[in-house]
């Protein structure tokens, strides 16, 4: 077998630059994490974030195929991937995550990027994995076998109360900010999400059904602060999707100004012009 260990190195390189990563710490895990641990035998099927999209087949198993910015299927009839490096990379360094921390991964998969988490908080932090498919969290509860502080369970994200977290990454769409999410938080905790469209009887890539955005939340001493990070397209996380909350979704993304929010409110309040996405419970604002 070729290189693999300069492979990842350079694989680590390209999603630095391309995902223009902060964490030193996040660029050693993806030169050390072996990515073909988490997406069972080659060869596999590979997809380009480019339009329109497909899979390709790799010519073999040799790993060397699948350290480059690409989709890996880990059920191609479902669409279901190994996500984007650089996207998901990216998300994962908006947490700040340090060593040491508690964090929730929600929509874990087979435990890739849980075992990115796992590697930047060490061997005296806690990653939480969490699952809905009970076959994929079986596949990453053994995957992440040799990550002591990595723990999965098979459950809904939206129903499963993880505890205190410092930081949660939910890797499923949202048509609202949910509030078990909000309340986990610890102060100063981090929640990066994605806020997305899913009107009723909707299907992942028909019109706007899961497009939106990466949202960044953190808890502060006065309340929580808000931050638009960027576009997104994500299946949905069904126990955080409300149909008056798409309604609401769909205007405020009308509006076009939903990338000036600055504060996410969880108190009663009549709608006021620094109002963005006025919803029951919550509301993403421009006021500080």
């Amino acid at each position: 077998m070729d290189d693999l260990a300069g492979a990842r190195h350079k694989y680590a390189e390209l999603i630095r630059t391309t995902a223009q990563l902060r964490s030193e710490r996040l660029v050693r895990a993806l030169a050390e994490v072996p990515r073909e641990d988490f997406l069972g035998p080659g060869p596999w099927k590979i997809m380009r974030f480019t339009f329109p999209l497909h899979y390709e087949d790799t010519p073999d198993a040799n790993p060397l195929h699948i350290y480059d910015d690409v989709l890996v299927a880990l059920d191609a009839a479902r669409m279901l991937n190994n996500g984007l490096p650089s996207g998901l990379v990216k998300w994962i360094d908006a947490m700040d995550l340090v060593a040491g921390e508690r964090v929730v991964h929600a929509g874990c998969g087979t435990g890739y990027y849980s075992a990115l988490i796992a590697h930047v908080v060490g061997s005296n932090g806690h990653v939480i994995a969490l699952e809905y498919d009970a076959e994929l969290a079986a596949r990453a509860r053994h995957n992440l076998r040799n990550f002591p502080q990595a723990q999965v369970v098979a459950g809904d994200a939206t129903a499963y109360d993880t505890g205190p977290a410092d930081a949660i990454f939910v890797n499923a769409g949202a048509t609202h900010p949910h509030p078990l999410w909000l309340d986990s938080l610890k102060p100063n905790g981090r929640l990066v999400f994605p806020l997305v469209r899913w009107p009723e009887g909707a299907k992942f890539g028909v019109a706007n059904a899961g497009w939106g955005a990466m949202i960044r939340i953190q808890r502060t001493s006065s309340g929580y602060s808000a931050g638009w990070l960027a576009p997104c397209g994500v299946y949905p996380c069904f126990g955080a999707v409300n149909a008056e909350a798409d309604r609401r979704l769909a205007d405020a993304f009308a509006q076009n100004r939903l990338a000036e929010m600055r504060t996410l409110r969880r108190d009663d309040h009549s709608r006021e012009a620094s109002c963005l996405l006025h919803g029951e419970g919550y509301c993403f604002s421009t006021a500080p």
